[in-house]
């Protein structure tokens, strides 16, 4: 705690203010923030009152909290972001609800002239296997039409659009529509710690666009400056975690049942030689391999 009585997170705090270009013309920083790691563990440790207290240090706290799902207390540490990107990613990025966040009006402002142009290396063809992502590498003749497209279409747009709302004097709200979807836009953002990282493990993931996993590759860096405790579990508990449906664990079951309970009692001394897990951990995921061959 320090003087002004609010908590600070020195990792944090190195981020704030400081504007990291996006894309072509995007850019994203931290604007304020609320609460650091510890503030995660008082929230939890306050269900047990005054004088009960468990022992365990905060990392390993925090670390039951993500491992077991308790998500309410990462809820007490709030990000505030200053955001800009194209109109398309913008759409995926409001998919995720649980936020608050003001837009750009283009009713009261001119709109600027940018507008996003991809990389040659990422224009690429429709996925084969996912309708919803990109494939192999197109061709040259592919990539050179694309960015020509890319760029005559939006300059014919933002030519038409001027004409309208400066030449003409329409009205703002209705010369916008004809502006395409690479236009770019910026907004502020917060968000509590815990829905953040659901953003994370979805627009980081892989099949993520490339545009948005752009934008959530930086959060991550500033929320495992900021909050290393909280991204630590986050990282080894939901990042690079699998998850198992009913079907999965029965089959996990049947390859590794020998007929007896009794015979994995050694586990745990084994797990505890060849792993940095807490004897806590331990204890749980012998717990977790009994239930799956019984």
């Amino acid at each position: 705690m320090n003087d002004t009585f609010r908590p600070i997170s020195k990792g944090a705090e190195e981020w704030l203010g400081h504007s990291v270009s996006v894309l072509d013309h995007g850019f994203i920083y931290l604007v304020d923030y609320m609460g650091d790691d510890l503030a995660i563990e008082e929230a939890a440790r306050v269900s047990y009152g005054p004088g009960n207290k468990r022992v365990a240090d905060s990392t390993g706290l925090i670390r039951y909290l993500m491992r077991h799902s308790h998500t309410s207390p990462f809820e007490m540490v709030e990000l505030k972001f200053h955001v800009k990107m194209p109109i398309f990613v913008a759409r995926q990025w409001v998919r995720h609800r649980t936020a608050s966040m003001n837009e750009i009006s283009g009713r009261y402002s001119v709109l600027p002239k940018e507008f996003y142009i991809p990389e040659d290396n990422d224009i690429a063809l429709q996925s084969e296997t996912n309708n919803q992502g990109r494939g192999a590498n197109a061709s040259c003749t592919g990539k050179r039409t694309a960015k020509k497209y890319f760029v005559t279409d939006p300059e014919s747009a933002f030519k038409h659009y001027d004409r309208l709302v400066n030449d003409l004097d329409i009205a703002k709200e209705l010369g916008r529509i004809i502006l395409p979807l690479s236009t770019y836009t910026e907004f502020y953002w917060k968000i509590d710690l815990h829905n953040l990282m659901h953003f994370l493990h979805l627009r980081m993931d892989s099949h993520a666009q490339f545009e948005i996993r752009e934008y959530a590759d930086i959060i991550a860096g500033i929320v495992e400056d900021g909050w290393p405790m909280a991204y630590s579990a986050f990282k080894d508990y939901v990042v690079k975690s699998e998850r198992f449906s009913a079907e999965e664990l029965r089959v996990l079951g049947v390859l590794m049942d020998d007929g007896s309970v009794e015979d994995i009692t050694g586990l745990a001394a084994i797990i505890a030689e060849k792993s940095d897990l807490s004897s806590r951990e331990i204890s749980e995921f012998v717990d977790k391999v009994k239930r799956i061959i019984q």
